[in-house]
């Protein structure tokens, strides 16, 4: 069972205003990416420096973070994708991510390295990426695991302006 409502709570940190939506089921990818890109602008229009935003998606969401990313097309702007390099982003050449970049995959999942999407996307200012190992597969993303969590904040914290 996705546990987002904790994944949520230990994400959240002092150092960075943390907007997470839990989107229904079902959700169409490219609507969902349409309204978070519109959200990212709306904050840029009222002051937020694009530096201080970032996109992270686990699976589906790691889609439309890729989609956002690539809607939005700022490479000012910051992208966390967690499992999330799947046959749509791969089938989907057009898509492209812009700015900071880090990436975590679980190896014993068959959604693994995003650099196919770094390979083609010519506006990355960095590009990190880990693959954890805890034999859980996809599920590795389910719930807040230290394993991905101590990364991803860290990464959120060094890549703030």
């Amino acid at each position: 069972m996705y546990d987002f409502p904790e994944i949520k709570k230990v994400l959240s940190d002092d150092s960075y205003n943390l907007i997470a939506y839990h989107r229904p089921k079902d959700t169409d990818p490219r609507a969902f990416a349409k309204k978070l890109t519109e959200n990212a602008k709306t904050l840029i229009k009222k002051g937020v420096k694009p530096e201080n935003i970032t996109f992270i998606g686990f699976s589906r969401g790691g889609a439309i973070t890729v989609l956002t990313s690539s809607y939005l097309a700022s490479d000012k702007v910051n992208v966390v994708i967690l499992a999330g390099c799947s046959k749509f982003v791969k089938n989907n050449p057009d898509l492209k991510v812009f700015g900071h970049v880090f990436s975590v995959f679980e190896t014993s999942d068959g959604v693994g390295s995003c650099q196919f999407l770094i390979d083609r996307s010519k506006r990355v200012k960095t590009f990190e990426e880990i693959s954890i190992s805890t034999g859980k597969e996809h599920g590795a993303f389910y719930n807040p695991l230290p394993e991905w969590i101590i990364p991803v904040k860290k990464w959120l914290k060094l890549n703030r302006s």
